[in-house]
């Protein structure tokens, strides 16, 4: 570290360790700086004459993670949230463009997948299912002329199921969804 004095001692001894992850000043042994991110990258060269990279990825809209080098890398450079929201986006444009909704219900259903997401309301769901009730979430918000059925009849899935999930996104999500058609009850 050049340049940095310790700010307990004052000295300029400061040793680096990319191994560790950590600055520690030598003089007084304070430690100045941990989890140092190394932009280092190593390769290795395996049995067959090819090279493999060692180390981790980490990426600028990283919240924290990373994800290694190699085969189990879902794509080079991206994160499992990242390829959710992008297969999420797509399956939700394919439907919108099915039940022919414009830009901005698809921007708005992609945000309410997004939400879900965030506050893992997406595990243990099917994705076409999460998917479709941020759909019709969605319509019922822009108060679109679509229906349940009509969403369900378009990915040929369970109406009750994704009554289900509709109902506990939207409660979850605390989306104030607006009633549909009158009330009988006046």
């Amino acid at each position: 570290m050049s340049g940095k004095k310790c700010k307990h001692c004052g000295s300029s001894e400061i040793e680096v360790d990319p191994a560790r992850g950590d600055a520690v000043c030598t003089n007084c042994g304070s430690v100045l700086e941990d989890n140092i991110i190394v932009s280092e990258v190593e390769f290795q060269e395996n049995a067959h004459g090819g090279s493999s990279a060692i180390g981790q990825f980490v990426s600028a809209e990283s919240k924290g993670g990373a994800s290694g080098f190699g085969r189990a890398c879902v794509g080079i450079g991206q994160e499992s949230r990242e390829v959710t929201l992008r297969k999420a986006r797509e399956g939700i444009t394919a439907l919108c463009q099915q039940l022919r909704l414009n830009q901005q219900c698809i921007d708005i259903a992609c945000n309410f997948f997004k939400m879900a997401l965030s506050r893992h309301l997406t595990i243990g769901r099917p994705a076409n299912l999460t998917q479709a009730a941020c759909v019709y979430m969605t319509c019922r918000t822009e108060g679109t002329a679509h229906l349940l059925i009509d969403i369900s009849d378009a990915l040929q899935i369970c109406c009750y199921q994704l009554g289900r999930i509709y109902f506990k996104l939207s409660r979850k999500l605390c989306i104030n969804i607006p009633p549909t058609g009158k009330c009988l009850f006046n």
